[in-house]
């Protein structure tokens, strides 16, 4: 990890969970990371705890709405001025709505889409950008998928989820094999994880808590730290080395 010190990472939905994770580790280990929410006070929080800690990097705070893609802009043009670029984009935002394919809202499914495939090209492709201005040839686009895009599941509750994540699949392909057509060592990498214990169950499930619990407790889940670990695992690669899917699971799930 000693090249990213100093280095300006963006993470997306950095206020709870994987995210907050990721930018935690990435402080830690001396990047100045960019935590984008649409509410940052938990981001402001961990920033201060960052700084408690003696951490050598910096946490900045920034209230993005990624289903907005002006709002998306306006935050790549701030740390385009701010900060000068992004060389690393963790691409860690995303939501479920308990919408199945037979019954569910448009809307949800509209807002998945917002969220889990176009924020996140949107971001690669600014991102992308930003690093070819400023010629970074060793910049690093992680997505954070899920083992949802490799397998459906027999549950309705999040069968459009899982499309938006085999999306991600998809996207994470073709965004490497762009990169290698255009000649650079931008390296793009999926890691997808199995059940991890934060709290999207329970925005899933936001009617029914009990049901969101018993999704936890029904295995000994991944921690939102495993997926840090794995990030920092795959940005401290050689520069020559891509790593393309990191598939994590608790060791007791069997599908």
């Amino acid at each position: 990890m000693e090249r990213w010190k100093g280095r300006v990472a963006l993470v997306t939905g950095a206020s709870v969970g994987i995210g907050a994770a990721v930018a935690r580790a990435l402080v830690q280990q001396g990047m100045r990371v960019v935590g984008c929410a649409r509410n940052v006070d938990k981001i402001e929080k961990l920033a201060a705890e960052c700084q408690s800690a003696g951490y050598s990097g910096t946490l900045i705070p920034y209230k993005c709405d990624l289903s907005n893609e002006e709002e998306i802009l306006s935050m790549f043009s701030a740390i385009k001025t701010l900060h000068k670029g992004v060389d690393v984009c963790i691409n860690n935002a995303g939501l479920a709505h308990n919408e199945p394919l037979l019954s569910g809202k448009t809307e949800g499914w509209r807002n998945m889409i917002d969220v889990n495939i176009l924020a996140l090209s949107i971001c690669t492709r600014e991102a992308y950008k930003s690093m070819k201005e400023r010629n970074v040839d060793d910049g690093h686009i992680i997505n954070i998928n899920s083992m949802s895009g490799h397998r459906v599941l027999p549950n309705a509750d999040v069968h459009f989820y899982s499309a938006t994540k085999y999306a991600v699949t998809a996207l994470t392909e073709g965004i490497r094999q762009e990169l290698r057509e255009a000649n650079t060592h931008i390296r793009a990498t999926c890691i997808s994880p199995g059940l991890v214990e934060t709290e999207f169950a329970f925005r899933l499930h936001n009617s029914d808590p009990e049901k969101a619990a018993s999704v936890y407790e029904s295995i000994k889940c991944l921690k939102a730290e495993d997926i840090a670990s794995a990030v920092t695992y795959v940005l401290s690669a050689p520069p020559h080395v891509q790593i393309g899917d990191v598939q994590m699971r608790p060791v007791e799930q069997v599908s």
